[in-house]
């Protein structure tokens, strides 16, 4: 340690004092993109390799999740080199991980340009507990603030430039960055859902946004997009025009809104309204309209060239009896122990189930034959007759089935299978029939 009066110490003396109470000095190459430790202390010993792959570096320094040593996905590895060029001085602070730790360390990053080369001087530093709490309490507000924003930058479409880069899943500074508006969009389209890629281009296009969007305006889009892990959530993309003096400035500023959350909360509930429309409250069977939809559907399809459809009706044979002797509350637990079953025999069948009304059900079967149909309702017929329905105990239906024809309409169809099941009641009822 050197230790003199102020005014002895030379350029030599600062150079030792820096190379001794640094913990880490890097040089860059980023023409080669290589680095090399001259001095590692203290975690860089762990941390670093004496020589190494310059995006490794950038990598393990800062392209993971926060706090977090788990690495971003590949998509989003594409991005680093990117990250990795420095116009001037710049100084951050960083989170790194050692293998096998779960806390991370908080170090003060320092990037010196090598002026009239394609070189940097990396200068690192591990931070004391005190100014790791310091900054935890400094961005705490922030991050209260922009928490459900997981990426924002700066574009200028005249230079087509990018700039003040945040992907707050990495880190909450901000990014110095000299990847191209027009390099960004054509790397990003592969993070948005197949779906959505054409809409995304077409919403980001640089003309498209020149025409459309005024000093002052935003756009929105909501769409799936890849996260760092990898996974595919929610998130609403904005573009909003900066206010300007000019109106030839075209700049914006584009944030990226985790609102994947919200999207599955309404998403559920428009599932419970959903239900509550389509579904019979009674047996959680489609209702009337629900499986009035799907045989339309059904129709819709064979009419394109899909599979055949063969429509049955069920109805409980004197089921009217078991309200009258047993009671309204025997006669429900009678339709619902009836609707468990027609379930259950439609669940490895491409088949929907309904109840068309009281006691009557309807069964759609698609991609089945006229004999695979009567086979399955021979099979449901006998197996409703030999089930033990509790108070109510044994009980029959009567089935009637009709395929649909190439020139039918759906009033065709249903008035033909209506006709088939009434044949089964005044034949004696248990028992099917196909018209």
């Amino acid at each position: 340690m050197i230790n003199k009066a102020l005014e002895d110490y030379t350029a030599e003396d600062l150079l030792i004092l820096l190379n001794e109470n640094v913990d880490a000095i890097v040089m860059v190459d980023t023409t080669d993109k290589k680095y090399r430790a001259i001095t590692r202390k203290n975690i860089f010993v762990d941390l670093l390799d004496e020589t190494g792959d310059y995006d490794d570096l950038i990598q393990k320094l800062w392209f993971h999740l926060d706090n977090s040593q788990e690495e971003i996905t590949e998509d989003y590895k594409a991005f680093i080199a990117y990250y990795g060029e420095f116009k001037g001085k710049y100084s951050r602070r960083l989170k790194v991980f050692l293998e096998g730790n779960t806390a991370p360390y908080v170090i003060q990053m320092n990037v010196y340009p090598i002026e009239g080369t394609d070189k940097y001087v990396f200068a690192m530093d591990v931070l004391d507990d005190e100014e790791v709490v310091e900054d935890i309490m400094t961005t705490r507000k922030v991050n209260t603030i922009q928490n459900t924003y997981l990426f924002s930058m700066f574009v200028d479409l005249v230079k087509d430039s990018t700039s003040s880069i945040s992907v707050t899943e990495i880190s909450e500074d901000t990014i110095k960055s000299s990847i191209k508006y027009s390099q960004w969009r054509l790397m990003t389209v592969n993070m948005i859902w197949p779906d959505d890629q054409e809409q995304f281009l077409k919403l980001t296009d640089p003309e498209y946004l020149r025409a459309n969007l005024d000093q002052g305006h935003t756009n929105t889009f909501d769409c799936m997009m890849k996260n760092l892990e990898g996974t595919y959530i929610w998130v609403k993309l904005i573009f909003s025009r900066v206010q300007t003096l000019s109106d030839k400035d075209f700049k914006f500023v584009f944030m990226v809104q985790d609102i994947n959350d919200d999207v599955m909360e309404r998403m559920a509930t428009l599932k419970k309204y959903e239900e509550l429309v389509l579904v019979d409250p009674l047996t959680g069977l489609f209702n009337h309209g629900g499986i009035k939809t799907e045989i339309q559907n059904a129709i819709n399809i064979y009419q394109n060239g899909g599979d055949t459809i063969s429509l049955m009706m069920i109805d409980l044979d004197n089921f009217k009896k078991i309200n009258d002797n047993y009671g309204h509350s025997v006669g429900d637990a009678t339709l619902k122990a009836l609707a468990d079953m027609l379930k259950s025999f439609a669940q490895d069948k491409h088949a929907s189930v309904g109840r068309w009304g009281g006691e009557e059900f309807v069964t759609v079967l698609s991609g089945v034959s006229d004999d695979e149909a009567l086979e399955y309702a021979e099979d449901l017929r006998k197996t409703v007759a030999a089930a033990d329905f509790g108070e109510a105990g044994h009980i029959t239906c009567s089935v009637g089935i009709s395929q649909l024809g190439d020139d039918d309409s759906f009033d065709d169809l249903f008035n033909r299978m209506d006709k088939a099941m009434y044949s089964s009641k005044t034949a004696g009822r248990n028992r099917v029939t196909v018209l």
